[in-house]
């Protein structure tokens, strides 16, 4: 693996400060991770789905579908900074660090990981939430 020591608290920390662009996958694994790159689309289709619903009201169908896109993407990436955060300091050195001094993780991660459970869970019931309104009324309007 290339390039210098992987901290664990800057993994969790990326996961939950710009992870819905798939930098904390770029971190660890380099540009040409293909995961990381699953990332940018649905997150900024579910931007554009917030600013569709700012622009044209709560009405507009195609934002009802975009806008969970977002809260998918969010929620995919902090799951992914708990994972980090809560991998064993050993397993982390083995698997990112290979060769090089040890990394430990320390309160910084431990802070990160509780960060990402609270707004990942957060996010994941707005989503669901969100989801299910826009259904039901849909419902309602046929």
């Amino acid at each position: 693996m290339s390039g210098g020591v992987k901290h664990k608290a800057v993994a969790t920390w990326l996961a939950l400060l710009v992870g819905v662009f798939g930098l904390h996958r770029f971190y660890l694994h380099g540009l040409k991770d293909r995961w990381g790159w699953l990332f940018p689309l649905p997150t900024l289709l579910g931007l554009a789905g917030l600013q569709r619903m700012s622009a044209f009201g709560q009405d507009d169908r195609t934002a009802w579908l975009l806008i969970p896109l977002l809260g998918v993407s969010l929620v995919a990436a902090l799951l992914g900074g708990i994972v980090y955060g809560l991998t064993p300091d050993e397993r982390w050195n083995a698997r990112f660090n290979e060769g090089q001094p040890a990394s430990a993780g320390g309160w910084p991660a431990v802070i990160g990981v509780v960060l990402c459970l609270f707004i990942g869970g957060t996010t994941l019931m707005a989503t669901i939430a969100f989801s299910a309104q826009r259904y039901f009324e849909a419902q309602v309007d046929q």
